[in-house]
């Protein structure tokens, strides 16, 4: 697994923003994305932070699977290929960007929210050390010390 920064492209990551689920674990909301929808989203998240296609090396290419952005205080993960969702994916992105904030000189790093029914992320997170510190509307916004 690899993180690639964000260069413009983003074609390929359509189809995920397409499964309803995968956007209402996100989102909170069964909606597909507009193509325009989804690349507005990566120029807001790219402005505002770090923002990477998580990739997988399969039969020696790297293929997108994914993907994060890192700020400080948020780090919304999708892993839209299906084939890659429960295999530990999300916790070796969120350790490599606990990794990026070391080195950055942050002491913590903050998830904005993740709703009550996403348990996939919530496990992925807690595993990594992060803690639910305040109650959201719909969710817990979490926190970890580095």
């Amino acid at each position: 697994m690899r993180l690639r920064r964000y260069d413009g492209t983003a074609d390929f990551a359509f189809p995920w923003y397409q499964d309803v689920e995968l956007v209402y674990l996100v989102d909170g909301v069964r909606k597909a994305y507009g193509r325009e929808y989804m690349y507005d989203m990566y120029t807001y998240l790219d402005a505002h932070g770090e923002l990477y296609f998580i990739e997988a090396l399969e039969n020696g290419a790297w293929t997108p699977i994914g993907d994060v952005a890192f700020s400080r205080a948020d780090m919304p993960i999708v892993i839209g290929e299906p084939a890659y969702r429960g295999r530990g994916v999300g916790r070796k992105v969120v350790r490599a960007l606990m990794d990026r904030g070391r080195v950055l000189g942050y002491e913590t790093l903050g998830v904005r929210e993740i709703y009550d029914f996403n348990a996939a992320s919530i496990r992925c997170f807690m595993a990594c050390g992060f803690a639910p510190v305040e109650k959201t509307e719909q969710g817990w916004r979490y926190e970890a010390k580095l």
